[in-house]
């Protein structure tokens, strides 16, 4: 007679659940036993399979005990949030030293799975049936924490990046404060669709909380500049017209200006001046500051 005859469905599942996290329970326990031999096993597997190489053996080791706890939790407890934290720690700190793929993360794992099923194999090996129980219980567990894990890894990894990116675009694209309601922007470098939104939004945003009047945006290190790009350009000076800030363009090559004009942007209707220092001047006068006179040692002086 089969085991679970005369059951109801719901009492031969439940009890075959009771059943595997008994076991669960009881293979969490070996593995506690085994820790220091079953961590020192897995990091020597990681090396030889050269993975995690932008780290140290000791790193290495360090990094193997703490995810093999965490991954002793999951197992116990059947919560992979501990794991799934310790994931996005972990590629928070190595994606910048080199490890950016999710397939050395999913190795490791695995590779410590496999570290984990051996020695289960080993300790079972004389009960087949047990042993299949046992492996059933394992396997989808495991399954399940290095899939969560990796997805861990590669959402960390992504806010990252995405985090690096940003940092990169605002290097290159300073928005500084010179004085009271003065801000220049020099911008040095390609300027793409992209780039150009993202331009737009800083200098809108330095306007609002520098209260700005008078900006300075310094082209001359732009060595070229599309159609898309140009139009953007202008439509970022009537938005920062539409904050009351007056926009002062310098640096305009011929090139750009040509491509101004080739869009149709009337260039008298855009307040440009040859060079920095002279936008720097024009601001000050529109902001109604009066230069010292030569030889003074007094700044400049708003009137």
């Amino acid at each position: 007679m089969l085991p679970d005859a005369g059951k109801s469905p719901v009492v031969a599942h439940l009890e075959r659940d009771k059943s595997k996290v008994a076991l669960l329970m009881e293979l969490v326990a070996h593995l506690r036993v085994n820790r220091a031999q079953l961590r020192e096993e897995w990091a020597r597997r990681i090396t030889e399979a050269k993975l995690l190489t932008a780290m140290s053996p000791d790193e290495v080791f360090a990094e193997a005990a703490a995810v093999y706890d965490n991954y002793l939790e999951a197992l116990e407890t059947g919560s992979s949030e501990a794991l799934e934290a310790y994931a996005r720690n972990l590629s928070e700190r190595i994606i910048p030293r080199g490890v950016e793929t999710v397939g050395e993360v999913v190795g490791i794992l695995l590779l410590l799975r496999d570290v984990l099923a051996r020695s289960l194999f080993a300790k079972y090996r004389q009960n087949f049936d047990l042993l299949s129980r046992v492996l059933d219980a394992y396997e989808p567990a495991a399954n399940r924490i290095a899939l969560t894990a990796a997805v861990g890894f590669v959402q960390e990894g992504e806010r990252v990046i995405r985090q690096q990116q940003e940092a990169i675009r605002e290097l290159s694209t300073p928005v500084l404060p010179v004085r009271e309601r003065l801000l220049i922007l020099p911008i040095i470098g390609i300027i793409d669709p992209q780039r150009a939104r993202q331009l737009t939004e800083q200098l809108l945003h330095g306007i609002r909380v520098n209260r700005a009047k008078v900006v300075v945006m310094d082209i001359t290190g732009v060595p070229a500049m599309d159609a898309t790009v140009a139009n953007h350009l202008v439509q970022t000076v009537e938005a920062a017209r539409l904050l009351g800030a007056t926009v002062i363009v310098t640096g305009l090559s011929p090139e750009i200006a040509q491509t101004l004009v080739n869009i149709g942007v009337d260039l008298g209707k855009m307040n440009t001046v040859g060079d920095m220092q002279g936008g720097i001047e024009e601001a000050e006068r529109l902001l109604g500051y009066r230069a010292a006179p030569v030889g003074d040692a007094a700044p400049a002086v708003e009137e």
